[in-house]
């Protein structure tokens, strides 16, 4: 087919502002909604990680976090994107993922109900003064607030401006035959239908514009209600590319779950299409009692045919869709779970994830990843309470375990790879636009990483101490145990008990470190002096002396950065 075939001047012209609209249409509606997605995110980021953390192994809990959370962030794929992510990171098993993505699947359709209002004349306007918020404003909240419906005012704008590229196509029959192929009067047709929504979908990683693209024919008479419908329906499947791309590389338990989401969709694709006209009839019936006809037409303003409701019918299919398909399959989430593990079984080799959950997957939601950083960071600080007490074991034994002393290293190595993985998902995290408070916790985990790292380093060089007096064939005894124990434990309660708060959000505790911590100080300052006093009165080995007066140096060093957490939490560092 040869649509230019007539050389017409006038034709290009059309066939030109037509390619413009639709593409520019198409941008600005991308556009809008990743604005929009921005702006909620950061707008809910809070209650975003309440929801996030209330995910349980109930069924019905992860299926209404999902479903909120999709709606919050207005993008399904960045909701099972995230869901990989955290599988990939052990922070959320199989059953989890797959609750939540049938939610995500629910929450994903307000997409068309927001397509519905008709304001899309008014989009430029919502967008002009939205912009002009967002410019001038200066406190966060309303910036992102006015960024949110900046993106919404563009996502109406572009549907209006796709819905004026389509309109000439009504008018060309060589464009009218090409779409004439694609009807849904037979089962191979309504097929067919869903894989051109399918391929389209994933052409574009998005079913919010690809849903855009199908309103915008329908509603210029370009394809009828049907067609529109099974479209629709093949957009559910093309949705899932996103999750199996983010899949790539990662453990056995993201893979089934990126699997999961395809299984769901195809398996309600399948039924849905096989019973495609009984379902097309329920939704229409409920339309008619609400009052609204997907069929009817009338005069547009420039006198072109129009189907104002048709785009309260494509969302209702699409709802009806993803909330039968989830109430099929929600009794069903354990059996799916036990099929992928036998479906997708565990490599012959040892994966080797990183030590930390973090994952690139979750930089597309700048409130959970700075969440899921903040849980490393906790982990950080358990693993130096714990080498705190293996440590203690050394000190307090008769006899050196060459086991423990290893984990001690080893601890220690592993806390600083944990460091460098949390300074570089924060610093890819920080180079996008973030909210003052998103920002200003991220430079705080920052800091609080290092702290516990350098802590971790002051443990292990108290335990290489205690290594050097034993190669020398001495260890401490007496009085000098009995002290260094004694600061051993203040220390050690000091650090669990900062290390508690940060767990807590607990930001009062910084009066109380800077007292104990000052106690510490002034502790170590008399087993100093007593030090130097037994040195002049009993000569004393000098290298126990020296060993000492390092190891108690060591411990109000471990208490200073241990004290910087505290100042950190508390916005005084």
């Amino acid at each position: 087919m040869d649509i230019l075939a007539s050389g017409d001047a006038s034709n290009i012209a059309i066939y030109s502002k037509m390619a413009f609209n639709v593409i520019g249409g198409l941008g600005i509606f991308m556009l809008g909604m990743k604005y929009m997605s921005d702006g909620l995110q950061t707008i809910a980021g809070s209650r975003l990680r309440r929801m996030i953390g209330a995910v349980t192994s109930n069924r019905f809990m992860a299926t209404g976090v999902g479903c909120t959370v999709t709606m919050l962030i207005q993008s399904s794929s960045i909701t099972t994107v995230m869901v990989v992510g955290f599988v990939n990171a052990g922070f959320m098993n199989l059953s989890q993922a797959i609750g939540v993505i049938m939610g995500a699947n629910i929450g994903t359709t307000i997409t068309g109900w927001i397509l519905v209002l008709k304001v899309g004349k008014y989009g430029l306007i919502i967008l002009g003064v939205a912009a002009l918020v967002y410019r001038f404003a200066k406190s966060d909240r309303w910036k992102y607030a006015a960024m949110a419906i900046m993106g919404l005012g563009m996502v109406f704008y572009g549907l209006l401006l796709m819905k004026e590229g389509f309109s000439p196509i009504r008018s060309m029959p060589e464009f009218e035959r090409w779409f004439h192929m694609f009807d849904s009067e037979t089962y191979f047709g309504v097929l067919k239908c869903a894989a051109v929504g399918c391929l389209l979908t994933m052409l574009v990683q998005s079913s919010s514009a690809t849903l855009g693209i199908t309103i915008g024919l329908a509603y210029t008479g370009v394809i009828p209600f049907h067609t529109a419908a099974a479209l629709v329906l093949g957009e559910n499947i093309g949705t899932t590319i996103t999750a199996l791309l983010a899949s790539i590389g990662t453990t056995t338990n993201a893979k089934r779950a990126a699997y999961a989401h395809v299984i769901f969709n195809i398996i309600g694709v399948l039924w849905v299409t096989a019973l495609f006209r009984q379902y097309i009839w329920i939704v229409e019936d409920v339309l008619h009692a609400l009052g609204a006809d997907p069929t009817t037409m009338v005069p547009g303003d420039n006198g072109a045919e129009t189907y104002p409701q048709i785009a309260a019918g494509i969302a209702a299919v699409h709802t009806g869709f993803n909330v039968t398909n989830t109430l099929l399959f929600l009794p069903l989430t354990g059996v799916m779970a036990k099929f992928l593990m036998r479906f997708v079984p565990e490599k012959a080799y040892k994966e080797a994830p990183h030590l930390t959950g973090l994952d690139t997957r979750l930089l597309e939601t700048p409130p959970i990843g700075i969440e899921q950083s903040r849980v490393e960071i906790i982990r950080m600080g358990g693993m130096v309470r714990k080498m705190m007490r293996r440590l203690k074991v050394t000190i307090s034994g008769d006899e050196y375990d060459e086991r423990l002393n290893k984990k001690l290293f080893h601890s220690e190595e592993v806390l600083d790879i944990m460091q460098r993985e949390v300074t570089d998902f924060m610093t890819s995290l920080m180079t996008d636009a973030l909210s003052h408070e998103l920002a200003e916790e991220g430079r705080e985990q920052l800091r609080i990483a290092d702290e516990y790292e350098s802590i971790s380093d002051y443990i292990t060089n108290l335990l290489k101490l205690h290594l050097r007096l034993e190669k020398e064939g001495q260890r401490f005894t007496g009085r000098y145990k009995e002290e260094l124990l004694a600061l051993h434990d203040e220390v050690s309660a000091y650090v669990r008990m900062i290390t508690t708060a940060y767990e807590e959000r607990n930001n009062d505790i910084v009066s109380k470190a800077h007292s104990q911590g000052a106690e510490i100080t002034h502790r170590v300052r008399d087993l100093r002096s007593l030090c130097l006093q037994s040195v002049s009165e009993t000569h004393a080995n000098s290298l126990l002396i020296v060993m000492f007066t390092d190891a108690i140096n060591a411990y109000r060093r471990v208490k200073d950065h241990a004290l910087n957490v505290a100042e950190c939490m508390a916005g005084e560092k």
